[in-house]
């Protein structure tokens, strides 16, 4: 059974960084693409970032492009997401997302994940 436990959302004021884990059990280490996205209040789920299953890829959304850093430590199981430079913008609830694959993709669309955490609340004040 796969599962996906995000953590280290909180509350952040503009300007500041956080850094989201995504614990992932029952997959096999290195055999996915993973993924954030989140969904702000009011509004649907986006992509934020994606990474492939060896990390060699990555993917960013327009919006937090050169904010912030996804990467992977396969040894631990986890993927992280750094987020810099945080705006108001990026108040959401920030989801993991995984993918099995053969291949050394990144996926874009949140339809093409088969696996996903409860989310970890973001909530960036000015």
């Amino acid at each position: 059974q796969v599962q996906l436990l995000e953590s280290g959302g909180g509350l952040v004021q503009t300007g500041g960084s956080l850094r989201l884990s995504c614990a992932a059990s029952g997959l096999t280490a290195g055999s996915a693409a993973m993924a954030w996205f989140r969904q702000a209040p009011g509004l649907e789920r986006d992509f934020v970032a994606a990474i492939s299953r060896d990390g060699g890829n990555t993917a960013y959304g327009a919006s937090v492009k050169g904010r912030f850093t996804i990467s992977r430590d396969d040894a631990k199981s986890t993927v992280y997401l750094q987020m810099n430079s945080l705006k108001s913008d990026d108040t959401g609830v920030y989801y993991c997302a995984a993918r099995q694959l053969l291949n050394s993709r990144v996926v874009y669309s949140g339809h093409q994940y088969d696996y996903w955490g409860q989310g970890t609340r973001v909530t960036v004040s000015s």
